[in-house]
């Protein structure tokens, strides 16, 4: 039996996804004749039933949606082979690393100011994007590691641990709870987080699979949701509509005014990490990956002093 191949693969989940032969042709750019045959051959191939036809519907077999399953991770892995394939032939090839705008732990110009003196360094590209997008984008090949915080789906990546960084919680400066040291998560009651969610739930949750995953995305003063950028939600702090849980770091680079910092013991830190895929054998990977350690590790005591310092202050 022969293998099947890409194009196959394509035509098969366009029509398990919409279990329709007209718009799957439709999304296809084909004709639905040629494409129930092409269907046809691949169960001829593979000598098991993938879908059940009727008149008035199409189904899956519990052969096609394992095939399903397979197929889609087989397209992505495919995708992901050819912007690798395109990034490393280009004349100048470049490191791309994901990650969230401001969510480094301070860590980034240090970590790439010492990796361009490495002698396997390539010019750094960032690819930003928000919160939970960076995994995703070294699993489809935009990417070739990430810094992203934890926890995160680390099946078929590499993973090494750079700091564990303490959050703030972000509230007007005229709120009553600025007046206050020592917070718990219960003293939040009533304050609501960037999405809309209860800030006193937070620490029943993990940073990564909380609310702070969402904050861009506020109902400001009982509108809808919308997306919002890093301004917009100090704004809306400011106006007493919010409060937010910010990496200590980032409260160190964004002083304002109307925003008060203050600790809350309970609130669970978080815990940023580099990752990249298992199969990458890139010694520009690995010189990134030795540097930021290195960085990390002469870094963490000098952020653990200013971490105290401003716990004195706030």
């Amino acid at each position: 039996m022969s293998d099947l191949e890409v194009r196959q693969l394509r035509y098969f989940v366009a029509v398990a996804e919409e279990l329709h032969f007209g718009r799957a042709a439709e999304r296809l750019g084909m004709a639905q004749p040629p494409l129930s045959r092409a269907i046809r051959a691949m169960e001829r191939q593979l000598g098991v039933t993938l879908m059940e036809r009727t008149t008035r519907r199409v189904t899956l077999t519990p052969a096609g949606e394992t095939l399903l399953r397979d197929a889609r991770t087989a397209l992505d892995a495919v995708a992901a082979a050819a912007r690798r394939a395109r990034n490393a032939g280009r004349p100048e090839p470049v490191l791309r690393l994901a990650l969230k705008a401001d969510y480094d732990g301070g860590l980034l110009p240090q970590i790439i100011a010492a990796y361009q003196q490495e002698p396997a360094a390539l010019p750094v590209r960032l690819v930003l994007g928000g919160r939970a997008e960076q995994e995703p984008a070294l699993r489809d090949g935009r990417a070739d590691l990430a810094l992203l915080m934890r926890p995160f789906d680390d099946r078929d990546l590499d993973v090494e641990p750079l700091l564990t960084e303490p959050r703030l919680l972000a509230v007007a400066a005229n709120d009553p709870l600025a007046a206050h040291t020592g917070l718990r998560v219960a003293d939040l009651a009533g304050r609501v987080l960037p999405d809309g969610s209860p800030a006193d739930r937070e620490d029943s949750v993990p940073p990564s699979g909380s609310s702070a995953d969402r904050e861009e995305s506020a109902p400001p003063r009982g509108g809808p949701a919308r997306n919002l950028d890093l301004a917009q939600i100090f704004n809306l702090i400011e106006l007493g509509d919010i409060v937010w849980f910010v990496p200590e770091s980032l409260a160190r680079l964004h002083p304002r005014p109307g925003v008060a910092y203050r600790s809350v013991g309970d609130l669970p830190p978080l815990e940023f990490a580099l990752a990249w895929p298992q199969e990458s054998r890139s010694p520009a990977v690995a010189a990134f990956v030795r540097t930021a350690c290195a960085v990390a590790a002469l870094v963490e005591p000098q952020a653990d002093a200013a971490q105290a310092a401003l716990r004195r202050v706030v």
